[in-house]
């Protein structure tokens, strides 16, 4: 399937089949990293997204012509090569050692320049030289073509394949949800406004309403796997003004029953992860890069994950802080440096359970036989997932009580008659429901190890990037 109308093989086709192949005429096409030699033989190191293979230039079988021109190529310009698939030469190994797998060549015959590239480069590919992440992002279309960063992007996509996997088989329906609405779905000024054909609108922070109005129709379990906006002021290292996150509802549920399909979700995508070949040689890469920038970095590693995940209600982790010094009261939100101290304790996936419901969106369930002080504390039946001290998701049972979703937006200052399409899909019998969203890049910051969430997004927004 790799095969196109420039090219019969690709790298990867070589590494895998080149037993199959050898003697065989193949072209290949790539960009050149480097080429060593140059007299009589030229070796020419090709990548071509897929992989890295070996093209050997002789002269007496391409010309002086040829071969001074290649001698003299730019790095990173793109070639096509045609020739005979050979086994290359094994490296010299030390006595006891094992020997490596064999590899294989292309021993030129015939090589087309398609394409010189400019020098100098503004991102080098193969330099072991630290690039700011600006620079790399201003020209991410060259940072793509580091042998980490590309890892970063297989790694994506498998996260992608295998979430949806497991969503898929748990008889959950895929949906998609408009990104032009005309009201908040999470309250709040952090909307993009525009104009829609003279009516103002906004983009859209959440699938939250419609996946539930989906349920409310009698679809039972759905998820989608899309873009949202918020805009928002922050400055920090995991957040964006736009993202992508894996939303699920499920009816007839509560929130434990949503965040067993969370851990369940998370623990399907590791599992698979750690049989997926693929997936070993990205995180291989990704380790490569991290020991050449920092030999004491910790390898990441991708391990089986245990479920349930442990769970933390909201007073024990408030106790938790107060024990390890932290001044925080009840009521209050739990900061990152607060979460530190909770995270000695979990360091790893953890939920953070019963809320006070002031602190969480209008469309949460009040948790009333939760409620403290003769009344005076309101619980809700929200919850966070952690991984340490970062929120990963936000979820729980959904308000489906028309009038206290009523009360709830007037609490916030928010005008019931503007959610009008959302409340009346509750007048006409709602059930229980329940659900989360999860960001895929924060999926991604604990797989790779990536310090800042623009790592591991192809294109970043936030309130300073808007180009490439």
């Amino acid at each position: 399937m790799d095969a196109t109308s420039l090219r019969t093989h690709s790298a990867r086709q070589l590494a895998v089949e080149g037993a199959s192949l050898v003697g065989s005429k193949v072209t290949v096409c790539g960009w050149m990293e480097v080429m060593r030699g140059g007299g009589k033989v030229g070796f020419i190191q090709l990548r071509d997204g897929t992989g890295h293979l070996q093209a050997v230039a002789r002269r007496e079988d391409l010309g002086d012509e040829v071969l001074d021109e290649l001698s003299a190529l730019t790095r990173e310009s793109t070639l096509k090569v045609t020739g005979d698939v050979a086994l290359k030469r094994a490296p010299k190994v030390r006595e006891g050692e094992p020997a490596p797998p064999p590899e294989y060549e292309v021993v030129a015959s015939e090589v087309e320049i398609l394409t010189q590239a400019a020098v100098p480069l503004p991102v080098g590919i193969v330099d072991r030289v630290h690039v700011e992440l600006d620079t790399r992002l201003d020209h991410r279309h060259l940072d793509l073509r580091r042998a980490h960063v590309n890892a970063m992007f297989e790694l994506r996509s498998l996260v992608l394949r295998y979430g949806r996997e497991f969503l898929s088989e748990a008889c959950f329906l895929e949906i998609q949800t408009p990104k032009i609405i005309a009201a908040a779905a999470e309250g709040g000024t952090n909307l993009f406004e525009m104009t829609y054909f003279n009516r103002p609108a906004y983009l859209s922070q959440s699938p939250q309403l419609y996946k539930q109005l989906a349920v409310l129709g009698g679809l039972d379990r759905v998820f989608e796997i899309g873009p949202a906006f918020r805009a928002e002021h922050h400055d920090t290292y995991r957040h964006l003004n736009e993202f992508v996150s894996f939303d699920i509802e499920m009816g007839w549920a509560n929130a434990e029953d949503c965040m067993i399909i969370l851990e369940h979700m998370i623990a399907h995508i590791w599992s698979a992860l750690s049989r997926d070949s693929q997936a070993e040689r990205a995180i291989q890469a990704i380790n490569a890069w991290r020991s050449e920038q920092d030999e004491d970095a910790v390898p990441v590693m991708l391990e089986e994950l245990e479920t349930p995940f442990p769970r933390v209600t909201y007073d024990d982790a408030i106790e938790i802080i107060q024990n390890a010094g932290g001044e925080i009261e009840w009521g209050e939100d739990i900061s990152a440096e607060m979460a530190d101290k909770i995270a000695a304790h979990h360091p790893g996936f953890h939920f953070i359970t019963g809320w006070p419901m002031e602190m969480k969106p209008f469309y949460i369930h009040h948790d009333t036989s939760q409620n403290a002080d003769e009344g005076k504390r309101v619980i809700s039946s929200g919850f966070d997932l952690m991984f340490g001290r970062d929120e990963m998701t936000s979820g729980g049972q959904r308000e489906h009580r028309i009038e206290v979703l009523e009360d709830n937006l007037r609490a916030m200052g928010l005008e019931p008659a503007d959610f009008g399409f959302y409340l009346d899909g509750f007048r006409y019998g709602a059930p229980q429901h329940a659900g989360w969203g999860l960001g895929v890049a924060r999926l991604l910051m604990v797989l790779t190890g990536a310090s800042n969430v623009r790592e591991v997004v192809l294109f970043p927004r936030d309130r300073r990037r808007v180009t490439p």
